[in-house]
């Protein structure tokens, strides 16, 4: 989930604009694809897709086998909550493009160890209505022949299986889609529609409140944690009882009752164990699963120790209630007013649950 780029540099392209702006995006679009005379760099040769674990959607597919398409290459991973930010984009040109001589590949390398689960792999392709081919990428070693290090990222390659485009992070999906269209004239691409795409995203998908935001990703495993705050000192990797402070520091977090927590994840050990987060964001999604498999654990969720009403997330109701089934990203927060910093708490109400990750939005 590491996004390394400013994604407020595109952000009129994450709404429908009305219709003179859109127009005259169109008119720019149209003048630089005909009139621009400046080459796309060529950053190398297409890599190979040969360590794929499995594929999904597809027959396994090689650079050789897709020349003469335009290849988009996206890397992810499905609990990413910038990742998830950029699919209706992703979705959008897939489907636009695919008969002007577009195909997207996406390489799902995973973060978290559950990420490699090919079932859960399956499920959420699935879920998440991810109907291009898909390389499996368990071992890490696609990521390693793109000398990938982001998720999300992107690489666009041309008819000749010679990159030249790629974007790390969230944002720039106007530029992204006009080096598409421009790859696709190259190609010889006949009546393309130079429309960009407008989507409609929801839930997870929708971008963040970058104005606002100011509460950073934070992870509960202790091999990348920051900001814990419970108090007293703890062992690794061994169940122990703690218990929170009634104040925290902005972006500080603290867990009560008893809990193990491990290099990638916090477990709780008893019903009623609770974390904190004091936080400043409209949205805070949890990285988080039942630690067995088909476990099925309730919780609960408060706001400055009240009922979340209007500001529940599309995973819990406005109660604060919601059940844990699967190990995934859930978004628990989404507020509708003015922003201000706020003390989030989570309860499980049974034992079982295994938490890595806050994400904001």
């Amino acid at each position: 989930m590491h996004d390394e780029q400013n994604p407020t540099n595109d952000a009129g392209a994450t709404t429908k604009p009305d219709g003179r702006a859109r127009s005259g995006i169109i008119r720019s679009i149209a003048h630089w694809l005909a009139e621009d005379d400046g080459m796309l760099p060529d950053e190398g040769r297409l890599a190979p897709f040969d360590g794929a674990t499995a594929w999904l959607n597809s027959e396994p597919l090689t650079p050789e086998g897709l020349r003469g398409r335009v290849v988009l290459v996206d890397f992810w991973t499905y609990t990413c909550v910038n990742w998830l930010r950029t699919l209706p984009y992703i979705r959008a040109w897939a489907s636009k493009y695919e008969d002007a001589g577009l195909t997207v590949v996406g390489v799902h390398t995973p973060e978290f160890g559950f990420e490699s689960d090919i079932d859960n792999v399956v499920a959420q392709t699935r879920n998440l209505g991810v109907e291009y081919p898909v390389a499996v990428d368990s071992g890490y070693r696609v990521w390693g022949a793109f000398e990938n290090r982001f998720w999300p990222a992107v690489y666009i390659a041309d008819a000749d299986g010679r990159v030249r485009h790629h974007h790390f992070g969230e944002g720039e999906y106007a530029q992204t889609e006009m080096v598409i269209q421009r790859v696709l004239l190259d190609t010889g691409a006949q009546d393309l529609d130079l429309d960009l795409v407008a989507v409609e995203p929801r839930g997870l998908e929708v971008a963040a409140d970058w104005q606002t935001l100011r509460s950073p990703e934070t992870y509960l495993g202790y091999i990348q944690s920051s900001g814990f705050a419970s108090e007293g000192r703890a062992p690794l990797d061994l169940p122990h009882e703690y218990s929170a402070a009634s104040l925290l520091p902005l972006n500080s977090w603290a867990l009560s009752g008893n809990w193990t927590v491990a290099r990638h994840a916090a477990g709780s050990n008893a019903p009623g164990a609770r974390i904190a987060f004091q936080f400043a964001a409209r949205d805070l999604n949890l990285v988080m699963g039942p630690r067995a498999r088909g476990g099925a654990i309730p919780f609960r969720v408060t706001l400055d120790g009240q009922a979340v009403a209007d500001s529940n997330g599309t995973d819990v109701d406005a109660d604060g209630r919601g059940i844990v089934r699967d190990q995934n990203t859930y978004q628990l927060i989404r507020q509708p007013g003015p922003i201000t910093d706020r003390r989030f708490e989570i309860e499980f109400l049974e034992t079982g649950a295994e938490v890595y990750c806050f994400t904001f939005g």
